[in-house]
């Protein structure tokens, strides 16, 4: 079947068709799609670039806040050391306790931000460390100070030791001159003995006395004395020991007499023959006398006497007693 109007091709003439149409659609969707990837690329490159600043900025932001940290910590090591070490700044902190607990709690608070001024705490620290220097300049001057007075303890102490140390030399001289004071009171106040004579004395039947110097004839020893002046010694009853020792030189003890066992300065405990008490004036010459008699005969040789007062010895003298002839 034909129809009489329907055109007849030219020849060497392009018509239009569908796939002419296609083609440009296509390319059109090519480059929308090729936009679109470009977009999407470009998108996501920017993105990255956002996501690298933002990381470098928040690793910025966290090395800010880390130092920061550090020298938050750091002042609080320096204030412990300070107050840990440092007795005498007690009195010091608690009077600003309350202005540094504050800094403190302000600090804290705004480094546990994550969106924290730190430029603020930064500020907070440094005030904070104004207040430590502050401390450490008092305690520079407390150490000072404590020299000071370690120093002037030294000196008082040693000033002290010198003083004791003269101090017991004064004592130990006050009481050797005591001492010495007394021993020589005591030593002058001891009377001395004199004119010391001892006889023997031959004694008749009629009771008449008669000097003898033989031993057979003897019947007592008339023993004297004299005490001489002492301005020092006390007036009153003085106790006189005396001691007598045999031609064999054993001490002569006889209880009838009260002999007994007395204490000298000098010679130790002794044997004493016969005690006599006598009354002394002060500054007088006192003459003493007494006799003894020992049981049975005498025997020849040497009688010695030594007078003892104050435990000093005071005096001695010595007897002969001869042996008789066929007319003595």
């Amino acid at each position: 079947m034909s129809y009489a109007n329907e055109p007849t091709p030219t020849p060497g003439k392009r018509p239009d068709s569908k796939n002419d149409n296609r083609k440009l659609i296509y390319g059109a969707l090519v480059v929308l799609l090729l936009g679109t990837w470009g977009y999407i690329i470009y998108d996501k490159s920017k993105s990255q670039n956002d996501l690298n600043q933002l990381q470098t900025q928040f690793t910025t932001v966290d090395s800010a806040r880390n130092s920061i940290q550090l020298e938050y910590n750091d002042a609080l090591a320096r204030m412990d050391s300070l107050t840990g070490d440092n007795a005498q700044l007690q009195g010091s902190l608690a009077e600003r306790k309350t202005e540094i607990d504050k800094l403190k709690g302000e600090i804290r608070s705004i480094l546990k931000d994550k969106n924290g001024d730190l430029s603020k705490a930064k500020s907070k620290i440094a005030e904070l460390n104004g207040k430590i220097n502050d401390l450490m300049t008092e305690v520079e001057r407390l150490r000072g100070e404590n020299e000071v007075l370690t120093a002037s303890n030294q000196q008082l102490t040693t000033e002290r030791d010198t003083l004791n140390s003269q101090k017991q030399q004064i004592q130990q001289s006050l009481t050797t001159t005591q001492s010495e004071k007394d021993h020589l009171a005591d030593v002058g106040s001891t009377l001395h003995a004199s004119n010391i004579n001892i006889t023997a004395i031959d004694v008749k039947g009629s009771g008449k006395e008669k000097a003898t110097t033989t031993a057979k004839r003897a019947d007592l020893l008339r023993i004297s004395f004299d005490l001489d002046e002492n301005r020092i010694a006390t007036s009153g009853s003085k106790e006189l020991y005396v001691c007598m020792t045999s031609p064999e030189g054993k001490p002569v003890s006889i209880p009838a007499y009260g002999s007994g066992t007395f204490t000298t300065r000098e010679d130790g405990d002794r044997v004493y023959t016969n005690k006599v008490n006598v009354q002394y004036q002060q500054g007088k010459r006192t003459p003493v006398s007494f006799d003894w008699k020992q049981d049975g005969k005498y025997e020849t040789g040497n009688y010695k006497i030594e007078i003892y007062q104050n435990g000093y010895k005071i005096g001695e003298g010595v007897k002969t007693l001869k042996k008789g002839g066929l007319f003595s």
